[in-house]
């Protein structure tokens, strides 16, 4: 699968045109929407909540340098090592030097979307490491070769007979004509087979959901308990996370853990919580312990109008309720993260140039910051990036003449008037049966959408009439 954002249009049109991924974006309301407002509602006062968690992200970004360094010397004091990565040649390489100074050949990972980030997985394949994902839906997506389609869901996109089909072809030693019509069975035989992988891993890589300044420990999140089979199995256990994860202490994690299962999956809390502080086993000289810090682009938005993006929390609630996303899936994006925090976040990290399209895809109606439980303000960040997009001349000509002439007239109120009152009636005579269903200048627009017919005059007009 081509995984690049200057692809979007076209990935776009291809998922309007899949038929299986209907069913299975159909599920966001059901699922994930559903899940969230319950729990919302269920909580209280969950607004405070947000603004408390708001507080925390702003106050760890603030002062980033500082508790990125009391952070540093609390994983060593507890034995463990920091390595720092600028880039994401940098964190790659930091992690395969870990791994051929314990001699490891096979390495089980918990859910990241760093490595994800980073591609590290292919760069270990190419050094002569086996990678095995552990995530069910991480472990789905690597046998069939497809990146994450979602940040909590990576399999989101794959309908239960997709992935039978996926696993009767990858378990080959198996019985070929096993039942797997059933969620529990599949789930069953994913256990069973990576069982084996856990077992003879000489190695775990997980991310992080939190680091803890005070404390010197990364905080994971899941409900499968595969993260603790990968960190504590292998002797040598590392942890790949960007620099922005990091809070004061274990007590603002504890506000940020109330906000995060609850806006992902409308959970108060996940099933495993795992606080990991140093290599496990003190008397275990053998055992170690590092973490990986990742910039790869973070840094750069520190101090412009795109700071507030380094809240997130990665609990995919802007992608749950977004109807862009809805219609299209996370794969169309091109891009590690997808939606609106996607088109919030890779601009800076990556460049407008590659990251355009994406933020571009939006129709701004605020459901994404409305749902944030860290208060981010996508739509404004979108509409940051856009304006540097029109500045460095890298919007479309036809978008940049459009908005000129728009511009234009807006400037002088008796043409506007003039011309929106001769286009609101233009519309009402071109959708006699209630909808307009084309127009020549917008036929993207209308591919998937009609529109529905104004009533023949502007606001200004009916203002004035009814007064």
């Amino acid at each position: 699968m081509n995984q690049d954002p200057r692809n979007f249009p076209q990935a776009a049109r291809e998922a309007l045109a899949d038929p299986l991924l209907r069913p299975a974006l159909g599920r966001l309301k059901t699922h994930f929407g559903l899940g969230r407002a319950m729990a919302v509602q269920r909580y209280g006062d969950f607004e405070n909540l947000r603004i408390a968690g708001r507080d925390i992200r702003d106050y760890a970004v603030t002062h980033l340098d500082t508790l990125l360094e009391t952070f540093e010397a609390s994983v060593e004091a507890r034995g463990g090592k920091v390595h720092w990565a600028s880039t994401a040649e940098d964190a790659r390489r930091a992690v395969l030097a870990i791994l051929r100074d314990t001699g490891a050949r096979t390495v089980t990972k918990g859910k990241s979307m760093v490595t994800e980030e980073i591609a590290l997985n292919p760069f270990l394949e190419a050094n002569g490491i086996t990678p095995v994902e552990t995530d069910l839906g991480e472990y789905i997506i690597q046998l069939r070769r497809e990146p994450p389609s979602h940040i909590i869901a990576p399999a989101f996109h794959l309908s239960k007979e997709q992935v039978a089909e996926t696993f009767r072809a990858s378990h080959t030693e198996l019985d070929p004509g096993r039942s797997l019509e059933e969620r529990n069975t599949l789930v069953q035989e994913a256990r069973a087979m990576l069982r084996r992988q856990f077992e003879g891993a000489d190695a775990g890589i997980t991310g992080a959901n939190f680091l803890s300044a005070a404390e010197g420990a990364a905080i994971i999140v899941t409900n499968e308990g595969n993260g603790d089979l990968t960190r504590l199995l292998p002797k040598t256990h590392i942890v790949v996370t960007g620099i922005e994860k990091v809070v004061r202490d274990m007590n603002d994690v504890s506000v940020l853990l109330r906000l995060l299962p609850r806006s992902a999956t409308g959970q108060p809390i996940s099933t495993y919580v795992s606080v990991m502080a140093g290599p496990v086993g003190e008397r275990d000289e053998q055992r170690s312990f590092h973490v990986v810090l990742v910039d790869n682009g973070r840094s750069r938005l520190i101090g412009t109008e795109a700071q507030d993006v380094l809240r997130c929390i990665r609990c995919s609630a802007c992608i749950n309720h977004c109807p862009i996303y809805g219609a299209i899936g996370g794969h169309a994006y091109g891009t590690t993260y997808m939606g609106p925090i996607g088109a919030a976040l890779n601009p800076g990290m990556q460049s407008i140039d590659a990251a355009r399209h994406p933020m571009n895809a939006s129709t701004f109606c605020g459901r994404c910051a409305e749902v944030c439980p860290v208060l981010i303000p996508l739509p404004r960040i979108m509409r940051h990036w856009r304006a540097a997009e029109y500045a460095q001349g890298l919007a479309p000509k036809s978008i940049a003449f459009g908005l000129g002439l728009w511009a234009f007239a807006a400037k002088r109120p008796a043409l506007y008037r003039l011309g929106t009152s001769l286009m609101a009636r233009f519309l009402k005579l071109l959708g006699r049966s209630g909808t307009v269903r084309a127009l020549p200048a917008m036929r993207g627009w209308f591919a998937v959408r009609d529109f529905p017919a104004p009533a023949g005059k502007t606001f200004h007009e009916q203002w004035r009439a009814r007064k």
